[in-house]
């Protein structure tokens, strides 16, 4: 029976051995969670039997139980590494079946799907038509590297300021000339684009006539932007601006507020279809509207202090941004971003009870319960962090010292099973 126990001990002993091993060679492992061998003891006894007075049977492996607590999170600066601070796992497809993982060394393959290193392709929510999130509608999450397209330019806000000391201009003495700043006071540009996505030029000038009215002569690319006009004719868009006592503009007159300029045409009219055409490509007449409700005539210098406009041109893809719920934001080179996907996050109701299949990943089980798909930050799921990876779990130290204690008792046990052998062998000298 001795022998039995020691046996026992000296088998338990290796497999702790085996486990502090494993978490000492994978200390260095992105998403590694580290393990601990968990032993009962053994004894044997009959029905009847009360076992005050029994011996223990030796030790047996309980269990090897899994650490999930949280790694460190190392900054990698790569937007596909991704690393959860709190609870959760990502979710991959190998060839179908659900494999999850703490490990985020994500990257692309040749058709832009996010994978692992292994090929598996990180799960996540699709876009709808709408551009919004469509949650439970899992997908293999894809990196679009088509180009945006391009987006006419319909809406302009301005606020802008005119000099209220600025001196009155004669259009009889100084007609308007756009080459000539004596013929106007001020002037200024904001770049607009065509349903091509090529960028044009509208430009106000500002001529004050009387102590508070102003001339606002528009031009695109030099032209008249409501009537085809021969270029450098120093046709322009007039329109009348009168400022009340207050600075603002006087809408009782009326003054506008605003201007439409229906069909511009920057380039040469196409006779067939009523589109101007632009580098030889035909794109669409647009209509363009300008608010300037915000113009004031203070006294201070013109200027303007906010000025922007809705269309852009056409843009290639030039990063990937991941916020914190793991919405995917696409930016192109044009300024803009889209929204591409979001990575969604799953937890189990009893982790340890997953099975690991390598590569840093887990397979479901029975004993894990069923998947809990959702979105990170909400509920009992962690952040996401991109441009970062967690770090095995497993504190070097705290093995070496395991690794010690797990070769004392190898030794121990093994002295055991030496004491037993010198009392057998005494035993068999006294026959």
């Amino acid at each position: 029976m001795s022998f039995n126990v020691a046996l026992s001990g000296l088998a338990a002993a290796n497999k702790d051995l085996a486990v502090t091993g494993n978490n000492i060679a994978n200390v260095a492992t992105t998403g590694f969670k580290g393990s601990r061998a968990e032993f009962a003891d053994v004894y044997s006894a009959s029905i009847l039997g009360t076992g005050g007075k029994v011996a223990g049977s030796g030790v047996r492996t309980a269990a090897i139980s899994q650490q999930f607590t949280q790694g460190n999170i190392n900054h990698t600066g790569n937007s596909l590494d991704l690393a959860i601070n709190g609870n959760g796992f990502f979710a991959l497809s190998a060839q179908g079946q659900m494999m999850y993982t703490r490990a985020g060394e994500f990257g692309t393959d040749k058709d832009g799907y996010i994978q692992n290193s292994s090929g598996f392709r990180l799960q996540g929510y699709e876009v709808g038509v709408g551009g919004q999130i469509l949650q439970g509608k899992k997908t293999d999450l894809r990196v679009d590297t088509s180009n945006v397209s391009p987006k006419a330019t319909s809406i302009i806000n301005e606020t802008i300021n005119l000099d209220s000391t600025a001196s009155v201009i004669d259009p009889a003495v100084h007609p308007f000339d756009p080459a000539d700043p004596n013929t106007f006071n001020w002037s200024t540009s904001v770049p607009v684009y065509d349903s091509l996505g090529n960028v044009h030029t509208l430009t106000q000038y500002f001529a004050k006539r009387s102590g508070n009215e102003w001339e606002m002569l528009t031009q695109i690319d030099g032209l008249n932007p409501t009537v085809p006009v021969v270029p450098n004719d120093f046709s322009a868009m007039s329109t009348t601006l009168t400022f009340n006592s207050a600075g603002t503009l006087d809408t009782a007159l009326p003054s506008p507020t605003s201007i439409d300029l229906t069909a511009w045409e920057p380039a040469e009219l196409n006779p067939a279809t009523g589109a101007w055409q632009s580098n030889g490509s035909v794109a669409s007449a647009t209509g363009v509207h300008v608010d300037f409700s915000n113009m004031t005539q203070y006294n201070a210098v013109s200027a303007v202090t906010s000025q922007n406009q809705d269309g852009y041109a056409t843009g290639q893809l030039s990063g990937l941004n991941i916020d914190e719920t793991g919405n995917m934001f696409a930016a192109f080179t044009n300024g803009q971003s889209k929204l591409i996907g979001q990575v969604m996050l799953v937890n189990f109701s009893n982790p340890q009870g997953l099975k690991p299949v390598g590569g840093t990943a887990w397979v479901e089980t029975y004993a894990s319960g069923v998947p809990i798909e959702g979105m990170a930050k909400t509920g009992t799921f962690g952040a996401i962090q991109a441009g970062a990876l967690e770090e095995s779990n497993v504190d070097l130290t705290a093995q070496l010292v395991q690794l010690i204690k797990a070769q004392s008792n190898y030794q121990a046990n093994a002295k055991t099973v030496t004491t037993q052998t010198t009392v057998m062998q005494t035993t068999i000298n006294m026959t």
